[in-house]
């Protein structure tokens, strides 16, 4: 039994007028007593006692803490005394200085706790059979001790006011929405940004064509973002061509991408013909941007004069690298204002199916992990700081995260080739058993989980699946993300406006660099 070596100071330390932590009687039974002629059992039985007493004075101060949640709490001193047979006294209370956090104090303390279960368990281990009174320590007693589960993965309130902008289009005024960067994570970003503008504007959004762009159709639910505002305020590209009654046309390009205009190349300037759309003058809203190597941040005044135009058809380009009103766009939500959690979402066949994915598979408390390695090997080592971790070390920050949330399972969103990913579930150790980690099957005529997307013809589509996926992690909770991934990025967008969103989300070994980083080519 160790205990701090430091006194307390009763003039620096806001606890020491309050009631002892410790307050238990430690004179109450002969087992705190010292015996030397106790045998090894019995002193086992022993410190278990005096394990059980420190994590109720352990728990007492958690409950102290929790409830001063402006408060700023001190490092505990890592001193301690060398007397075994000590007994806690508030003069052995350790001191703390007003550096850290609740809630990183609140953290730490809740790990000694749960390290002091194990050690319980340990001595108790010894003790099951031989000894039946060691029973008194066993599960019912955590009833008392863990009656309330300590919630350190909480979910993040959302925040009680939202910026918001009412969108309300005209129905004769469109925004043509272009997005050529990347992947699918990628155009839902530009997607977003697309949707702030024809708010502003009072424009509807059009979708471009499954020919030039993904098929939205498939992963997102359109009808759903109209249903939030109560009117038509996106359309898909075959619905605008019934509108304009096939006399196609883009009146404007106002590129706020300056270099290359709009962000696009010739080669999609001719297949945006080739469906047959007349295009106007392609001309940038800030020239003097193409001479710049970072795009400047701008605000809703800075945009107002150079996109307010008349004209029935506008585009404004590929919007991903735009740096816009970035904080508006990643509150909760989104900028727009609406009647539903999350105004862009992935269709209801994919929804339904996540759900009974996690129902089959996973259960109402699991972790996800958004793994990537294709390709990130040499994205993150260009960077300052690399974001690319042996696997070794992944290991060991995935399981700090299963420590804190007390999840049993971890779902495995990954492009991971199998020698990695085997490698990691063999180090995804806790207390000398697994955590599983959980990858989707492929179909299964036996499984039913996937039974909506089979059915329509859904199965194996690359895009399909890559929003199932962002879909179960988002559901999760606690998610791992990949630091640098825009997929990682969707999900967090999905878990701020669905209110998934837990105190221990965060970046795989965020605050960490690599111990390993090879050298550039």
């Amino acid at each position: 039994m160790c205990t701090s070596s430091q006194s307390a100071s009763p003039s620096s330390s806001s606890l020491s007028s309050s009631p002892s932590i410790w307050d238990v009687s430690f004179a109450a039974s002969p087992l705190f007593a010292l015996n030397p002629q106790e045998s090894d059992a019995e002193a086992e039985l022993r410190a278990l006692y005096l394990l059980r007493y420190q994590q109720v004075g352990l728990l007492n101060l958690w409950n102290r803490t929790v409830t001063r949640s402006n408060a700023s709490l001190p490092a505990i001193s890592s001193q301690t005394s060398h007397n075994s047979s000590a007994v806690p006294s508030e003069d052995d209370l350790p001191q703390f200085p007003a550096s850290i956090s609740l809630e990183e104090f609140s953290s730490a303390l809740l790990r000694q706790i749960k390290l002091n279960k194990r050690i319980q368990n340990a001595l108790l281990s010894a003790h099951r059979v031989r000894n039946a009174s060691a029973e008194i320590f066993d599960g019912h007693s955590d009833a008392y001790f863990f009656g309330s589960e300590v919630e350190l993965c909480g979910k993040v309130d959302l925040p009680a006011d939202r910026r918001t902008i009412e969108w309300k289009p005209k129905k004769d005024r469109f925004l043509f929405a272009i997005c050529v960067s990347g992947q699918m994570s990628n155009h839902l970003i530009c997607l977003e940004k697309h949707m702030l503008f024809a708010a502003l504007f009072r424009r509807v959004l059009v979708f471009l064509s499954h020919k030039l762009d993904y098929d939205y159709n498939q992963v997102l639910d359109i009808s759903h973002i109209n249903e939030c505002l109560g009117r038509e305020v996106v359309i898909s590209y075959d619905n605008f061509v019934a509108k304009m009654k096939n006399k196609l046309k883009i009146d404007r390009f106002i590129c706020y991408i300056a270099s290359p205009p709009c962000y696009l190349d010739q080669e999609f300037i001719k297949r945006l013909k080739s469906l047959g759309i007349t295009l106007g003058k392609i001309e940038a809203a800030w020239p003097g941007d193409a001479k710049l190597k970072v795009q400047k941040k701008r605000v809703v005044s800075d945009i107002a004069p150079k996109f307010s135009s008349d004209d029935e058809v506008i585009a404004i380009g590929d919007m991903f690298y735009a740096d816009v009103e970035e904080e508006w766009l990643m509150q909760p939500g989104g900028p727009i204002a609406h009647n539903c959690k999350a105004l862009v979402q992935p269709s209801r066949l994919i929804l339904l199916t996540a759900q009974r994915f996690v129902q089959t598979f996973l259960g109402g408390n699991f972790i996800a992990l958004h793994f990537r390695r294709h390709g990130f090997l040499k994205f993150c080592n260009a960077k300052k700081e690399s974001c690319f971790y042996p696997i070794p070390q992944a290991a060991g920050c995935i399981l700090r995260v299963v420590e804190r949330s007390n999840s049993p399972v971890i779902y495995l969103s990954t492009d991971a080739a199998e020698s990695e990913t085997d490698l990691l579930k063999s180090l995804v150790v806790l207390d000398g058993k697994p955590v599983p980690l959980v990858k989707r099957p492929s179909h299964n005529s036996a499984e039913k989980w996937d039974a909506l997307l089979y059915r329509n013809h859904l199965t194996g589509e690359p895009q399909v699946e890559a929003m199932l996926d962002k879909t179960i992690a988002a559901m999760a909770t606690v998610f791992i993300g990949a630091p640098g991934s825009t997929f990682t990025e969707d999900i967090l967008r999905l878990r701020r406006g669905w209110g998934s969103a837990s105190r221990c989300d965060e970046y795989l070994c965020q605050g960490e660099l690599p111990d390993f980083i090879a050298e550039t080519e």
